[in-house]
């Protein structure tokens, strides 16, 4: 899909999840928090009997007539007709209902017009009552609390709204947050029986009013005063709400109600057949290898270059791990390297997906295929990325994913083992669950483990798998917005995907070259006191004193581990953060020249 399509997509199922709450409770579970003071509770199904409410909308649709284009008398009757099919029903329109502590409506704000090639959110409907407010300026923190949603939540590109230009009280609240005005729209005026409509016209002489485009243009000023970390996960209201369910509900009978479903989309989104949700990546390549009976005696191939799980998940079944180059523009396994370390102790291949960039599986599957390897592919920041159009997981016998609080799709912690392979799905299985037999009560007949996950951890795992296409377009545009960021700047190599792959982009790093004026570990320090929170990848591990068998680290893995980086890619940094740290880079840089 395109990013215009993910982008429709996503605001069709946020939306609409948002809207369906039956009940006022559900309806808070997925409401915004504005700070300490209220909320913006989505106007939902359970609102549709709220008579109360109803009129109120009604009234203050009456008191506000003049800001509207459509221009006529309210009533109970036709704003409850209103509410259902001209919101309710709408697919990329929202409204909340501004309240304070007590649950007071104080007034609405939403948005419309959602459905658009340029990914834009038109801030529409919003309404102060004649209620003391909290504080003077909740109105402004509820409207930064709805951008913010919106930002974090869906790959959404910016914000505008229309107002009519005489309403110059509007005007000034808009500009107070971060709405610059942009242009002018002629307005002619129309009438027909008790209805006024005001539409748009192309020449300013036929027009009666015009209505003027303000585009979110917030201040930058204090980019920079805190800390930008280096991940960061986006949690939307959906994890929520599943994981309260999961919580309230999800025992005895519903022990697993998220557990199966997570597993079931979890393995077709991937393209494989099987599932098994685990503790952690680490815990589902243990019982990848076990599956395979791999042990001791047995050597299995890793990239030097990865985080140390990747190797010590062959550890912990007693084999040894053998540590292969990687690829300096890939970061991923060399196959070239790979083969010349087969030898008659070889039983697999563990290609890891280096921060989100999937390797070359072609190469890789066609040494497997002619020494007769396994392959068990480490996918832990992987979810998503494709190789030739296939995705990563669905290549080897057996795949392992993370959901660790870094990662792309998070449960705080957890994994998932994938297989296309119904017999190993079987085996891995048992091999999870203890090595019970589920023939006999309590009967273990073979060596397992308990690398098991929650319910309630499987329940944010579902919602987030659910908007895992809309969280990658948000990575890939931070990939880009450092792209254009660092375009020319010397010294610096981004992590750019290779020809047949599509990168998640989970971290955005950068390599400096050798002759670069200022070293990686340095460039690091300096970020930090301009609170740019980085971090060096990961090291050539052959080099730890861990290993039994001791091993030369590999070249290009060595030249990685000194001088590449990791920089800011949490899912919800802002462009204006994302070009801070840009300049940063570039000051330190050129002061070091």
């Amino acid at each position: 899909m395109s990013g215009v399509d993910v982008y429709t997509k996503s605001v069709k199922e946020i939306f609409s999840f948002m809207k369906s709450a039956e009940s006022i409770q559900d309806a808070y579970l997925r409401a915004i928090k504005v700070e300490n003071l209220g909320y913006l509770l989505p106007a939902s199904v359970c609102h549709k009997e709220d008579n109360e409410l109803i009129s109120n909308l009604a009234l203050w649709r009456n008191q506000n007539v003049g800001g509207y284009p459509t221009q006529f008398v309210a009533t109970a009757e036709g704003t409850g007709i209103w509410l259902e099919k001209g919101l309710l029903q709408v697919e990329d329109r929202i409204l909340f209902l501004v309240v304070d502590n007590q649950g007071k409506v104080l007034g609405h704000m939403g948005f419309n017009s959602c459905f658009n090639n340029e990914m834009l959110f038109e801030v529409d409907n919003v309404v102060r009552a004649e209620n003391h407010l909290p504080t003077k300026n909740f109105f402004s923190l509820a409207m930064n609390a709805m951008i913010e949603w919106a930002r974090k939540t869906i790959n959404v590109s910016g914000f505008f709204l229309r107002v009519m230009d005489e309403n110059d009280r509007a005007i000034s609240f808009y500009e107070r947050n971060g709405f610059v005005k942009q242009e002018k729209i002629p307005l002619a005026k129309e009438q027909e029986g008790g209805v006024v409509t005001y539409h748009a016209v192309e020449s300013s002489e036929l027009a009666d009013k015009f209505f003027l485009k303000m585009a979110y243009e917030p201040s930058v000023a204090d980019v920079g005063k805190t800390m930008i970390l280096t991940a960061g996960p986006s949690i939307s209201a959906k994890e929520g709400v599943y994981a309260y369910d999961a919580a309230m509900n999800g025992w005895n009978s519903q022990w697993s109600k998220y557990l199966t479903k997570f597993e079931q989309e979890f393995a077709e989104y991937v393209g494989v057949k099987y599932a098994l949700a685990t503790s952690s990546c680490t815990g589902a390549l243990q019982i990848a290898l076990m599956s395979l009976d791999i042990g001791e005696g047995d050597e299995v191939i890793v990239p030097d270059q990865t985080w140390v799980a990747t190797a010590n998940a062959v550890r912990y079944v007693g084999a040894t791990p053998i540590f292969a180059d990687v690829e300096l523009d890939s970061w991923n396994l060399d196959a070239s390297s790979v083969e010349k370390l087969i030898t008659p102790k070889t039983k697999a291949i563990m290609p890891v997906h280096m921060y989100g960039h999937p390797a070359r599986m072609d190469k890789i599957q066609a040494i497997a295929k002619k020494y007769n390897l396994k392959i068990v592919e480490d996918a832990a920041p992987a979810i998503g990325a494709e190789w030739q159009g296939k995705r990563c997981g669905s290549f080897g016998d057996f795949a392992g994913f993370s959901f660790q609080g870094a990662k792309l799709l998070v449960t705080g912690e957890g994994g998932m083992l994938v297989t296309d392979n119904e017999e190993l799905y079987k085996k891995a299985t048992k091999i999870w669950d203890q090595g019970r037999n589920p023939s006999r009560t309590f009967w273990i007949d073979e060596k397992g483990v308990k690398f098991k996950m929650s319910n309630v951890q499987a329940a944010i795992g579902l919602a987030q798998l659910e908007r895992a296409d809309e969280l990658i377009e948000m990575k890939r545009r931070i990939f880009d917005w450092y792209q254009e960021g660092l375009a020319n700047v010397p010294y610096i190599h981004l992590n750019k995907e290779v020809e047949g792959a599509r990168s998640i982009y989970w971290m955005t790093s950068l390599r400096l070259d050798k002759d670069a004026p200022i070293s990686r570990d340095q460039l690091i320090q300096e970020l930090k006191t301009k609170n740019v929170d980085t971090r060096p990848v990961f090291p050539s591990i052959s080099q730890y004193p861990i290993w039994d068998k001791k091993q030369n680290e590999q070249p290009t893995a060595f030249l990685v581990g000194n001088t590449a980086m990791n920089l800011p890619s949490g899912v919800c940094l802002t462009k204006a953060e994302v070009m801070y740290v840009c300049s940063s880079i570039k000051q330190i840089l050129e002061l070091c020249k």
